[in-house]
């Protein structure tokens, strides 16, 4: 097993783009040995240029990468892609058609004295050992890249790069192999960095997710941090459908809003008064009979087990709710509605600040008294 404690991939303050064009600068990103790394952002936003770069198809203009302590890439060096120990799995699977699926996994360990058994254990791992005699057309586009992942594999790359490799699968059997991609990996102890704009996928399959915006990194986290604990704006709104509603922190730890006053369980270094951006997400916003907050329903999008709702307040203000699919509205209803944060993130206002939010110091600090405060 890989010994966790050491470092595998190491990129400090990286830059590289086409053609003297930059498109990606600053970035520093660690992967520990046995991690998944996933980069997750829009289109263009840098992403597989990064991951090109890590593979040596792609030159750097600044800083370096380090793989297992030696460099591979800087401005006066660039180690051949063959000689990095570096594994990819492409986008369209990159199978050669005249091959059957046990000569693709073996091409390249042709010569390994031990090829037929590396072939079928990873026909094994991958659960295709019935599948070894035929060929690429006669296969499902998951078995496709079921084999694309065991040829990747079978070098026994020191990194594994995978490049949006479930964009070509519909979205259950996208879901389903996502999860076993991470077991095998994980069985492996296989180091990857993943590249995808799905962040439903980076979550199921990464340790670690990297938010890039522009070339920039926002925030390199668990999943679980960049959804309670953003670092910016951007990944706040870019993961678990964020959006803001515009506040006056009357507290450290309390802001007033349109909404009412919504209280967390972290302290804020803002003078009260400050104008504040609150993050909100659809599953903050719950229905609740007989509340005096009341909304009115402007669209639905049925999911199934939920519906998402499009609120809007009576100062115009947009919101979105997740309420149970059993819980039917029509449009133009009007439902109560209440805020059920469990914490508070708040980010400086940035443009002009909400009318509807704002009250005098003085009222905010009357209405933020304890008995008032209780949502």
């Amino acid at each position: 097993m890989p010994d966790s404690n050491s470092i595998v991939l190491e990129l400090n303050q990286l830059a590289c783009g086409y053609a003297g064009h930059p498109v990606v600068s600053g970035l520093d990103i660690h992967l520990r040995n046995g991690d998944i790394g996933c980069l997750l952002g829009p289109s263009g936003c840098g992403k597989t240029t990064i991951l090109r770069a890590i593979a040596g198809f792609e030159p750097v203009t600044a800083g370096e990468i380090r793989l297992n302590g030696e460099r591979l890439s800087s401005p006066t060096k660039n180690t051949p892609p063959e000689q990095r120990r570096v594994g990819m799995v492409f986008q369209d699977y990159a199978l050669f058609p005249h091959l059957t699926v046990q000569d693709n996994i073996a091409f390249g360990i042709n010569r390994h004295p031990e090829r037929k058994r590396i072939v079928e254990e990873l026909l094994d791992l991958v659960k295709l050992n019935q599948l070894g005699k035929r060929y690429p057309h006669e296969l499902s586009g998951g078995q496709q890249q079921r084999v694309a992942l065991a040829r990747a594999l079978a070098p026994d790359p020191q990194l594994l790069l995978l490049d949006e490799p479930f964009s070509n699968l519909d979205g259950e059997l996208r879901r389903r192999l996502s999860g076993e991609v991470r077991d095998i990996l994980k069985h492996r102890g296989t180091s990857a960095l993943l590249v995808t704009h799905d962040q439903n996928e980076a979550f199921a399959v990464s340790d670690h997710v990297g938010v890039l915006r522009d070339g920039k990194l926002q925030q390199w986290d668990s999943p679980y941090n960049l959804y309670h604990e953003p670092a910016t704006p951007f990944v706040a709104s870019f993961i678990g459908q964020g959006y803001f509603i515009r506040g006056q922190l009357i507290s450290p730890d309390t802001v007033q809003t349109e909404l009412g006053v919504i209280r967390g369980n972290r302290a804020y270094k803002l003078p009260p008064g400050s104008a504040v951006d609150v993050l909100l997400r659809p599953d903050d916003i719950v229905g609740e009979q007989d509340s005096e907050l009341e909304a009115t329903i402007i669209g639905k999008t049925f999911l199934g087990a939920t519906t998402m709702y499009r609120l809007q307040l009576p100062t115009g203000s947009i919101l979105e709710a997740i309420f149970p699919s059993h819980d039917d509205h029509a449009l133009g209803e009007v439902v109560g509605i209440r805020v059920a944060a469990d914490h508070l993130v708040v980010f400086t206002a940035q443009g002009s600040v909400n009318v509807h939010a704002q009250l005098p110091l003085e009222q905010m600090l009357d209405t933020a008294k304890p008995e008032a405060a209780e949502r």
